[in-house]
């Protein structure tokens, strides 16, 4: 007898070969990658201080809530070790370096690399942020863990990675327009560039699950609807500053992004609906009664998440954060 875990075991195995064709199509390689270099001030330049002096006046103008979110998602980018090791403990995922899952896992964590780099040197750069303040919600990140509540299971964690990098995609784009429309070209440029990846990273994730409902639809289907019913836990959540209990920052974080529209609770609404569209959850097949329970359940999330969403106002501005100059 096939248990689940050997189950999910033997289908991450058989799926080595379309990760294979994943890593090529969805990843880039060094050569072709964009740098934070290619993006910001060049210190080997005559003209760095002039650039800087440039930046820094551009920086002058943009928003106290569009900072207190730049500064919050620079804060999540470079906590990318802890996500490269949790994607390390998921569990059937072979450890032989050269499978393409292992080639996956590095090549994911080499693109998002960049983001915390380029996002923190433009911050520096800018002179309206308290860098020490900063660094130290970053430590704290890190030091501090996360729980995603994915039970280290697979089929669990690609509906949330499907989910968080979607997110993150919106989250970046949404943070470029508003940089452009304030008059801050660079980091519309830099922003836009997160966001490009993010969107292929969300792609190839979306395409894992989408590979797993053809082989285990039953079981993933129950995975997905998990997931939904504990809710999706961005990696921000567990963000705080120096002195804060650990959610608390979240909170202004999300009333600010709410504020600007850069990331709202219709937004979470719209991914869902996203997500059940690519994977095609309401014609999937061979669904076993607690499967089709499932759909059942998922299905009915997005008309109440919105009704929800339809009553909730974003908060006037209150708090101060710490990070901010």
């Amino acid at each position: 007898m096939i248990t689940a875990a050997t189950s999910r075991t033997e289908v991450i195995k058989w799926m080595e070969g379309f990760v294979g064709e994943k890593f090529s199509e969805l990843l880039k390689t060094v050569e072709e990658s964009w740098q934070p270099a290619d993006l910001l001030p060049d210190a080997t330049m005559e003209t760095f201080f002039d650039e800087v002096k440039d930046l820094r006046e551009r920086a002058r103008d943009l928003s106290y809530d569009l900072l207190a979110v730049l500064v919050g998602d620079t804060i999540t980018e470079e906590a990318l070790p802890s996500y490269e090791s949790w994607l390390m403990t998921i569990k059937g995922l072979p450890q032989d370096p050269d499978s393409p899952w292992m080639k996956w896992n590095r090549g994911w964590t080499a693109e998002e690399n960049r983001h915390g780099d380029a996002l923190n040197r433009y911050l520096y750069l800018s002179g309206r942020i308290n860098m020490r303040e900063m660094e130290a919600s970053t430590q704290y990140l890190l030091a501090d863990g996360f729980d995603l509540q994915t039970d280290m299971d697979p089929y669990r964690s690609f509906v949330y990675t499907s989910f968080q990098e979607t997110a993150t995609n919106i989250s970046h784009r949404r943070v470029a327009q508003i940089a452009k429309k304030q008059g801050d070209t660079v980091l519309a440029k830099l922003c836009g560039h997160v966001a490009a990846d993010e969107a292929r990273h969300a792609k190839a994730y979306k395409a894992f699950v989408s590979k797993i409902f053809e082989a285990d639809p039953s079981e993933m289907m129950l995975a997905f609807e998990d997931m939904m019913r504990k809710k999706i836990v961005m990696p921000a959540h567990y963000m705080r500053e120096l002195g804060v209990d650990i959610g608390k920052t979240f909170g202004h974080f999300t009333d600010a992004a709410q504020r600007i529209g850069v990331y709202t609770s219709a937004d979470y609404t719209d991914i869902l609906q996203d997500l059940i569209d690519e994977w095609k959850i309401e014609t999937l097949t061979d669904l076993n009664e607690q499967g089709e329970r499932a759909r059942d359940y998922v299905l009915g999330l997005p008309a109440r998440f919105k009704r929800v969403a339809e009553r909730m106002k974003a908060p006037s501005l209150e708090y101060k954060f710490r990070w901010i100059a």
